[in-house]
C-alpha cells in the first residue's frame, strides 16, 4: 500500500494536475521529501526556510491537524491520506 497525499487546486501546477500522489510511508517529513523529488517546488510550498511547516499551509493525516500531533515526525503509515489545505484569507 501507500500514502496518499491530497493536492490542493493551487498546488497542482507542480505535480502535472495531478490530484493525489502516491507515496511511500514514514515521517510526515520523509513523506514531504518524497512528494518534492517526485514534484520538484512543492518542498518549497510546504516548508520554509528553517524547514518548519509555513503558516499559511495546514496539513492533516487522516482528519487531524499535524500541529497537533508530532508536526513533521507524525507517521504517516499505509493506507493514510495526507492533505494539504491552505489557509484561507480575506474579508
Amino acid at each position: 500500500m501507500a500514502v496518499n497525499v491530497r493536492i490542493p487546486t493551487t498546488m497542482r501546477p507542480l505535480t502535472g494536475g495531478e490530484k493525489q500522489v502516491a507515496l511511500e510511508p514514514g515521517s510526515l517529513a520523509e513523506v514531504i521529501s518524497a512528494l518534492e523529488a517526485a514534484h520538484p517546488g512543492m518542498g518549497d510550498r510546504l516548508l520554509d526556510e528553517d524547514g518548519t511547516l509555513r503558516k499559511f499551509v495546514n496539513v492533516f493525516v487522516d482528519d487531524d491537524d499535524v500541529r497537533y500531533l508530532d508536526g513533521l515526525d507524525t507517521e504517516v503509515d499505509d493506507g493514510i491520506t495526507v492533505s494539504i489545505i491552505p489557509a484561507v484569507a480575506g474579508g
